[in-house]
């Protein structure tokens, strides 16, 4: 059972391939064209490779766009939703930026739950953004080199499998295959499921460590820190050899989100040369921090109005649920472990938390609040929303937790500082359950921005309904309460 649902999560990640039926590829402007089709057909559909291998269709957008990030080999994936024709039409192109070691699913969950699809229903022209590293973002510089780096990796592959099958595994054994430089998240995702068996140990050892009955508490996990740790070094061994997760959030910053910006100025050409911007969780972070640096270097940042959700510069008021993670980020720096596979893990520990005895129930309050999601969809964000994130992230972002909040790599550079000095609307949300970044961290930062250009806003009602962190973006009454309110605020500055 527990095998199941964690090959569930990862059959969808093979990026997708050129399909004369379905697809043509436009090199001119590096994007790939989706025959109209509704999103539920689009999301079934099936591709025959000429290898006779199926792959399943992961893109629901009606245009998947790859945007090269210079000084780096990274092709980041955009996925576009046209603006509706019976809509009002817009003047500037809408981009969306999800939380930490998120794809583009979660803002496109189902036809009837998708943030994308009612936004350009609205007629707003909208991107989603999926950074190094995340879900069809690739190193390669084209699809058929894609191809040839999995053949590659198809090989190393099989050495590993053979090696996990031994009592006396060695890492020398793999010295002589080679290795990527940075692996995609396909390619990850393919030596993931290697290491099955080494995860499916860590989920071994929660199920030992409980007693009949025994209900598990956030306390109780830190205690499993050096049972995490010794696992972990195992995982770490035969990863490391592949695998190289060297970026940072400022990369994020720096290089990925200016370069999605200037790929969909140039498409659209916005007459100002402004977008509106939507950031979940860090991708709310991410606007933040752009603000912020432009006010400090004295640049416009490009952006005609922001809205944040579940988004915080300083975490230090609240008693945010994230810390939980803070533990695997010692462990993971002392072992010199680049990532911390937190989708696999979650897939983990899915069944502990869905299923009796729901001795990991907790955990789903973390993501939706009761009654807030589809049970089918909320499977399908836990299983297909998370994959890996590099430590230096998760190190870098701990800084929210300190005096300061949030600081750049050198740890000299404070985001808030500058905060007070920008001249962009902002609409900053929160949720009343949100026990990842609770109200009280949402307004950390938001009073510190100019009371003219800030609207603040706690989504949830003391007697319910109730608003957890992902269900901002995708609970079952955000398509009714929160996207109008959205809506309302970006047309209101979608101004020239």
């Amino acid at each position: 059972m527990l095998l199941n649902h964690i090959a569930a999560g990862f059959c969808w990640v093979d990026p997708p391939q050129p399909d004369r039926n379905h697809e043509t590829r436009l090199a001119s402007s590096r994007f790939y064209r989706r025959r109209v089709t509704p999103p539920s057909a689009a999301f079934r559909s099936v591709r025959r490779e000429k290898n006779g291998r199926q792959r399943r269709s992961i893109c629901t957008a009606d245009e998947l766009h790859r945007v090269v990030v210079s000084n780096s080999d990274w092709k980041l994936a955009l996925w576009r939703y046209l603006p509706s024709p019976e809509a009002p039409s817009r003047n500037h192109p809408l981009l969306l930026l999800s939380g930490v070691a998120t794809n583009a699913i979660g803002y496109d969950l189902s036809p009837e739950s998708s943030f994308a699809r009612y936004m350009s229903a609205q007629g707003f022209d909208t991107w989603i953004l999926e950074l190094r590293g995340a879900g069809l973002s690739t190193i390669a510089d084209s699809l058929e080199e894609d191809e040839e780096c999995l053949k590659k990796l198809s090989e190393i592959d099989s050495a590993i499998s053979d090696e996990l099958g031994k009592s006396s595994a060695s890492p020398a054994r793999f010295k002589n295959l080679g290795s990527p430089e940075v692996i995609t998240k396909s390619e990850e995702m393919r030596l993931t499921r290697r290491f099955m068996d080494i995860f499916t140990r860590i989920s071994e050892k929660f199920a030992g460590f409980l007693n009949p009955g025994q209900q598990l508490f956030p306390a109780q996990i830190l205690e499993l820190q050096d049972r995490f740790s010794s696992t972990l070094e195992e995982w770490q061994k035969q990863l490391q050899l592949i695998i190289k997760y060297d970026w940072d959030f400022d990369h994020y910053l720096e290089e990925d989100v200016p370069a999605a910006m200037e790929y969909i100025r140039a498409q659209c050409q916005p007459r100002d040369g402004k977008l509106l911007a939507i950031g979940h969780s860090m991708g709310g972070i991410l606007l933040y921090a752009r603000l912020s640096r432009c006010c400090f270097e004295g640049k416009d940042s490009g952006l005609a109005s922001v809205v944040t959700l579940a988004s915080s510069l300083d975490y230090t008021p609240s008693k945010s649920s994230l810390k939980l993670l803070l533990p695997l980020a010692k462990p993971a720096q002392a072992l010199n472990i680049p990532a911390i596979p937190v989708g696999p893990l979650l897939a983990i520990v899915y069944p502990l938390a869905s299923y009796p005895p729901y001795v990991l129930s907790w955990l789903n309050s973390q993501i939706s609040a009761q009654d807030m999601m589809d049970q089918k969809l909320f499977e399908k964000l836990v299983l297909n929303n998370f994959g890996t994130i590099p430590a230096k992230i998760l190190l870098q972002l701990s800084s929210v937790f300190q005096e300061g909040g949030l600081r750049d790599r050198s740890g000299t550079f404070f985001y808030k500082d500058h905060i007070c000095k920008i001249n962009v609307p902002v609409l900053a949300v929160a949720g009343d359950e949100d026990l990842i970044c609770p109200p009280e961290a949402v307004y950390e930062t938001v009073k510190l921005i100019p009371e003219g250009l800030v609207t603040y806003k706690v989504f949830g009602e003391l007697g319910g309904p109730h608003y957890a962190h992902y269900d901002l973006v995708g609970g079952r009454l955000a398509a009714e309460e929160l996207y109008p309110c959205i809506t309302e605020f970006l047309s209101q500055h979608d101004m020239w």
